[in-house]
């Protein structure tokens, strides 16, 4: 019997027993003595499997397989994959060919099961097993980290990368207040995950998580209910920051949310590295802002506080002599160098910049001694830069960007930057 008060109540609890149920699909080692054949064996068993129990079995048994394999027994694997359950281009020429002559419903299906490499079905099925899209994920982590430039790995990759891309599509991610009373195992990965700004220790955690003035968000997945995939901090501040040190300060006097006027996203941080490419980011600014929204009706201005990591090599590459004390010095080649440095395409050569101009901000404000941690220093001079986030101009900005690869830049930024960059690259 369900228990509830009314439809709503019956609906809740429905949803409960279902995510209770989503969330309990971890992956566990498949009972009983492990099958001993090779891995590679047990791969081509799986992909002409007809018989759901069998297969779930050796899936589970690939599974396990592959966690106990070193890095030449992984590569062994990936190559054995991509090279025996790739495409038949002889069969795929002949099925076009037939569609082309006699288009219907018959000659499509057979162009399409020609066109998708069996390796794709196989990656389907290893992910039948409960809480096997962590592994996967975990897979192509490796993939990607020990492929290097083979040619017919790259093409694995783009087997996994397809399939990622509808299996973490945004209509299945939740977006989740990460606070300090959220459970251990999740600060543990906050912690762990933090790529812009390290976190140096829980008490440096708490300063990010637990005062008033401060948030953080993550995109969950339901098939890994304990793993970010990307997270997004927060300060709420009166007026914009012009230093990391100032927002991260231990002795920062924190004041009331409701008293702030600005949202400042100061660190964000992509988790898993088996979802390389597949990109997070836009929604989760979006609907971070609109949460934000909802809850405080004072934020009036959305920004960034971002790093400049491509700055001090992009000056090196174009021999132009630097000095991170010289403040005016700094902002000028910081908007220089974020105006007019472009890389192929003709998009900016910042990572951070084509990121967030992409997103449909603009280039705000540019700040010289913003952050002067090792890594600030090395990487960006130590300086840092606002991007705004209008909620009136974003998708007009964003049509603009892409269309015309133009560099929106507040009036102040332009000055800055002047005409055009300051120096040639120099000869390679």
């Amino acid at each position: 019997m369900v228990a509830g008060n009314g439809d709503g109540g019956v609906v809740m609890t429905l949803l409960a027993d279902l995510l209770s149920t989503v969330f309990e699909r971890r992956y566990r080692r498949p009972p009983g003595k492990p099958d001993t054949r090779p891995i590679t064996e047990l791969a081509d068993a799986l992909i002409v499997s007809e018989d759901e129990t069998t297969g779930l079995k050796l899936a589970g048994n690939i599974l396990a397989a592959f966690e106990d394999l070193d890095d030449e027994g992984k590569l062994g694997f990936f190559r054995h994959v991509a090279q025996a359950m790739n495409i038949d281009p002889e069969t795929l020429r002949t099925t076009l060919d037939a569609y082309e002559r006699a288009p219907s419903k018959a000659s499509y299906r057979m162009f399409m099961a020609a066109a998708e490499p069996p390796r794709q079905e196989l990656i389907r099925r290893l992910n039948r097993v409960p809480g096997a899209t962590r592994m996967l994920v975990g897979m192509r982590a490796d993939l990607l980290r020990l492929g290097g430039t083979e040619p017919e790995l790259a093409a694995l990759d783009l087997d996994f990368r397809h399939l990622f891309v509808s299996w973490f599509n945004l209509g299945f991610l939740v977006l989740r207040p990460i606070t300090w009373e959220s459970p251990a195992n999740i600060l543990d990965r906050i912690i762990a995950y933090e790529a812009v700004h390290a976190i140096d220790s829980w008490d440096d955690l708490r300063r990010r998580l637990k005062p008033a003035d401060r948030r953080c968000f993550a995109f969950f997945h339901p098939a890994m209910p304990d793993e970010p995939l990307i997270f997004v901090e927060v300060a709420l501040t009166q007026g914009l920051p012009s230093s990391i040190q100032s927002l991260l300060a231990e002795d920062r006097a924190p004041f009331l949310a409701e008293d702030a006027d600005t949202a400042v996203f100061y660190s964000i941080s992509n988790c898993q590295a088996g979802l390389a490419s597949i990109s997070f980011g836009n929604s989760l600014i979006k609907q971070v802002v609109s949460e934000l929204s909802k809850e405080l009706d004072g934020l009036k201005t959305f920004v960034t506080l971002s790093p400049i990591p491509g700055l001090v090599k992009w000056l090196g590459e174009t021999g132009q002599d630097w000095d991170a004390s010289d403040t005016a010095q700094m902002r000028e080649l910081a908007a220089n160098y974020l105006v007019h440095a472009k890389a192929g395409s003709d998009l900016p050569y910042d990572p951070v910049a084509r990121f967030h101009l992409g997103n449909g901000a603009i280039i705000h404000a540019v700040h010289a001694q913003a952050d002067i941690s090792d890594k600030g220093l090395s990487q960006s001079g130590g300086t840092m830069v606002n991007y705004l986030y209008d909620l009136s101009n974003i998708a007009q900005n964003h049509a603009e960007f892409t269309n015309t690869k133009k560099v929106p830049a507040s009036s102040e930024v332009l000055a800055l930057a002047g005409t055009e960059a300051l120096a040639l690259p120099k000869e390679r």
